[in-house]
């Protein structure tokens, strides 16, 4: 039997607290109690500043060299960047709205932006490069009001900023003074309820939501990643990554976990997407991270690269003590690839991990500090954080309580007031099983999103999560996303998008990838238990998901509920005909 992984690191123990209530639900709860955490995240900055004042905090490639900048120095750039930002009048009603992408001067800006109790926005630099209309970043703007506007790049965004009537303020604006008593004063006067950030997310539809993130939110969620993750604090942490800090896994768990914990970032400038996932590869030459986060796609197209560059492998397994995957389900192949490559390299020293929350929840509300076998299991409830396990259609809908949790949206009370039970409860949408019945303690896995499963006419349910999972496992690595398809239908299928990539690199002409999926299809309907466990027909779709429409996120997620409302006439086409692959 060859090697298996283990864990090098040392994690607080694997237990829950177990509340049965009459009305069905269950509360699951760390045995833990929440720890200490500071009133602001800027208290870590300048905790490390004296503590450790030359070590490397950010760095980013420029040119064949890193630009790299200390603890210190970063310290001094934010306070400058805090005092002037007070000189602008800007304040906890007029914040800061960053457009670019990941950088050295976007992570300054921020801190600064909130070192003065000043709300900083990043917003994805899809809806300014990537859209046609700029819808989403007119309805961010006329919900945030921001004070100043950043762009690395002010030239790449022109058009973005014309459409909102803005105009980019340069960084070199801001270090040009000296802080002084108003900044000092700011800090002084920050509280934990102090609104930090503003995160947009869109939903599955309409307008983007502001969720506030409070200096609470993101303080004591590092708190329970610490008490989860004790290792946290025995080695600084290494991290080199592409993550966007427009979203909360990158801006809030994995920036944040540096922070706290006097670590170094090395700003990854690649994407999880043919032609820039080379920049990533030529970071990991040169940088060996302690852990690694990223999402499914992204281990997707990395994993190639590991496979047949030994230099590449050596450099990533070098020091890595941690793989961790979350936003997504991480395929089972993906899983045993990566861990067929920990084996071979160093002998299996590797810990595979993951989490589960959400931009509301800042973002862990359970996460994984244990060995696990297998992808999927999402962990335990932090400390501090309560899970609510509701009945519903068949599985268990989760909602999330605790100092982690959003008071709200921003400039959206009706939004906020339907996001909450009647007793605190965020209602986040997702459902939960338990990893094993017979122990709690084992964790909770993923179960799908409650309001993307659905019914066949027979009232069988589909668990979309799961169906999507197997589909795209079974036809690897063809197929790059699947949108399951059938509500009231007497059978279920799914449109796919293909990953021409992958494709080329299996030398599959359109008629061999149609054979590559049929075959796919077949082996699948053979295997399944029933009409929902498993599509029957396939229809490709031939145009990409579009941002305009809300059916891709900037990180590659798909949004189900708006490809199968854009796209009910394929669906219709799908459902005419018969099995199998229906269309190239």
């Amino acid at each position: 039997m060859p090697a298996r992984l283990h864990s090098p690191l040392r994690f607080a123990p694997a237990q829950v607290n177990v509340e049965k209530r009459a009305d069905g639900a269950t509360i699951l709860r760390s045995p833990q109690p929440l720890g200490a955490y500071p009133r602001a995240l800027g208290a870590w900055l300048e905790h490390w500043a004296g503590a450790a004042p030359l070590r490397t905090f950010l760095a980013e490639r420029a040119g064949e060299a890193w630009r790299k900048v200390g603890y210190a120095d970063a310290l001094e750039s934010v306070r400058c960047i805090g005092e002037a930002l007070l000189e602008r009048g800007l304040s906890a009603t007029r914040p800061v709205a960053i457009l670019s992408d990941n950088s050295v001067d976007h992570a300054l800006l921020a801190l600064g932006a909130m070192h003065a109790g000043i709300p900083v926005a990043p917003v994805s630099p899809a809806y300014s490069l990537m859209s046609k209309d700029h819808a989403k970043l007119k309805a961010i703007f006329g919900l945030l009001q921001p004070g100043l506007v950043f762009a690395q790049d002010a030239a790449r965004f022109e058009p973005a900023l014309a459409a909102v009537g803005a105009k980019a303020t340069p960084i070199g604006e801001l270090l040009g003074g000296k802080p002084g008593r108003r900044i000092d004063a700011a800090f002084a006067a920050i509280g934990p309820d102090t609104v930090a950030k503003i995160l947009f997310t869109s939903g599955s539809t309409g307008a983007p939501k502001g969720v506030i993130n409070t200096h609470r939110m993101l303080c004591s969620n590092q708190q329970s990643w610490a008490q989860l993750w004790p290792f946290l604090e025995q080695t600084p942490p290494v991290l080199c990554e592409w993550l966007p800090w427009n979203h909360t896994f990158g801006g809030n768990a994995t920036f944040n976990m540096v922070l706290r914990n006097g670590g170094t970032l090395y700003v990854d400038g690649g994407k999880p997407a043919p032609g820039l996932v080379e920049t990533t590869v030529r970071n990991l030459r040169e940088v060996s991270p302690t852990m690694y986060f990223n999402v499914p796609r992204g281990f997707d197209l990395l994993l190639p690269f590991l496979e047949s560059d030994p230099g590449l492998r050596r450099s990533f397994f070098r020091n890595l003590d941690a793989v961790f995957y979350a936003g997504a389900a991480l395929p089972q192949n993906l899983w045993e690839r990566l861990e067929a490559l920990a084996v071979a390299e160093n002998g299996g020293r590797l810990s595979m991990l993951s989490a589960w929350g959400s931009t509301e929840t800042s973002p862990m509300a359970a996460c994984v500090h244990y060995h696990i076998e297998r992808a999927g299991v999402v962990g335990n409830p932090g400390p501090g954080t309560e899970l609510k396990l509701v009945p519903s259609g068949g599985k268990l809908e989760v909602r999330v309580r605790g100092p982690n949790v959003t008071p709200g949206y921003w400039r959206r009370d009706d939004l906020t007031r339907d996001a909450f039970d009647a007793e605190g409860y965020y209602r986040i949408g997702d459902a939960m099983r338990f990893a094993d019945a017979s122990d709690p303690a084992a964790g909770i896995a993923f179960d799908g999103r409650v309001a993307e499963d659905f019914k066949l006419m027979s009232g069988t349910w589909v668990h979309v999560g799961a169906v999507r999972v197997k589909l795209i496992a079974a036809c690897d690595p063809l197929v790059q996303d699947a949108v399951i398809t059938g509500h009231d239908r007497e059978e279920m299928g799914a449109l796919v998008f293909v990953n021409p990539a992958a494709a080329k690199a299996l030398g599959l002409d359109a008629a061999g990838v149609r054979a590559h999926l049929q075959a796919a299809l077949q082996k699948l309907h053979s295997e399944s238990t029933g009409s929902s466990t498993a599509p029957i027909r396939l229809l490709v779709l031939d145009e990409p998901p579009s941002i305009d429409a809300n059916e891709i996120t900037d990180k590659g997620y798909i949004n189900q509920r708006a490809v199968l409302e854009r796209r009910a006439a394929l669906v219709d086409r799908l459902h005419a005909g018969g099995p199998g692959v229906v269309a190239l």
